[in-house]
């Protein structure tokens, strides 16, 4: 827990430093005869900590990039990382953050903002699932997430959020398998139909949908007999 409380300290310190005057001061990212960095690590660090408090999400990213480029070694480097995921997750854009998340991941397996990394990745996902008759890939990778860190991470502490999270998932999955069985059966595709059904009842047992589907299969297997796709 060390690891996640010195990022949070380090963010806090630093939006500390900002408020204390230095992010108003107005000088500039570059000198501009030289074109070198006028700014030092600490320094990126608080005016990105005070664009990401101002929402001012491309701003930090801005910053926190410049300080990850510029000083690789600092202590402050590894907040950049992480807040530069954060700040594109805050833009909604869900691609970019999730690529920021796994490299953190990748990068410090071991830091105890992996759980938080993870939730977040699960969350990008999250909200991008679609209506039951679109595409459910964000269903189920927004699942696959939020499953690996109740797994890996019991009794972390997004944990009734993510068993929240686990349900609409699934909900949102086997509403999409019923919905596609649905549409095959309307459109007398039986034999296509029955293996949706049949899905739904072998892997979500027990739910409102696998009755329905369960009631659907001797008509369907009837039908798919008789008319061929």
């Amino acid at each position: 827990m060390k690891k996640l409380l010195s990022l949070g300290f380090l963010f806090f310190s630093v939006t500390i430093f900002c408020i204390s005057g230095f992010c108003i001061s107005g000088c500039s990212l570059f000198d501009g005869s030289s074109g070198q960095m006028n700014k030092n690590a600490e320094q990126l660090a608080a005016e990105g900590a005070s664009a990401f408090m101002n929402e001012d999400y491309k701003d930090a990213i801005t910053a926190y990039t410049d300080l990850k480029d510029w000083y690789p070694f600092s202590k402050y480097a590894i907040l950049a990382e992480l807040k530069i995921a954060d700040a594109h997750f805050q833009l909604e854009q869900y691609d970019e953050a999730i690529m920021g998340y796994n490299s953190f991941e990748k990068m410090h397996p071991r830091n105890d903002a992996v759980p938080y990394v993870i939730n977040q990745i699960g969350l990008c996902w999250f909200k991008q699932i679609n209506t039951i008759d679109r595409d459910d890939t964000p269903a189920k990778n927004a699942l696959a997430q939020f499953q690996r860190l109740a797994e890996q991470y019991p009794g972390n502490e997004y944990g009734k959020d993510t068993e929240e999270n686990i349900k609409k998932c699934l909900e949102n999955i086997i509403d999409h398998e019923l919905a596609v069985a649905n549409f095959y059966y309307k459109t007398k595709r039986y034999k296509s139909a029955l293996k949706r059904y049949e899905y739904i009842v072998e892997y979500f047992p027990g739910t409102e949908q696998s009755k329905l589907a369960l009631n659907k299969i001797p008509k369907c297997a009837e039908l798919a007999n008789k008319i061929p796709e």
